[in-house]
């Protein structure tokens, strides 16, 4: 099989590395996507704009994965060196 289970974990795995580097002040301010470009709702409205939703996305990813994706990254790493 070309693209198997583990081939779109080491995608996904990947991906959510690559979100979870990304220097807010170096890069997603430039292309307008920092946390300071988007101006959070007033109470009661809600904001639906794709901007905003992968601007909290981005926060999220690099909030809630940061210490979970060192351990992850780890255990590919040893499984890739012991395993091949």
């Amino acid at each position: 099989m070309i693209f198997g289970l583990g081939r779109l974990f080491y995608v996904i795995l990947l991906l959510i590395n690559a979100v979870a580097v990304l220097s807010e002040e170096r890069f997603l301010s430039r292309i307008g996507l920092g946390s300071s470009a988007s101006q959070a709702p007033a109470f009661g409205q809600q904001e639906n704009s794709t901007r905003s939703k992968v601007v909290q996305l981005i926060g999220a990813i690099q909030t809630l994965l940061r210490i979970p994706l060192i351990g992850i990254n780890i255990l590919v790493i040893v499984y890739e060196l012991l395993l091949g």
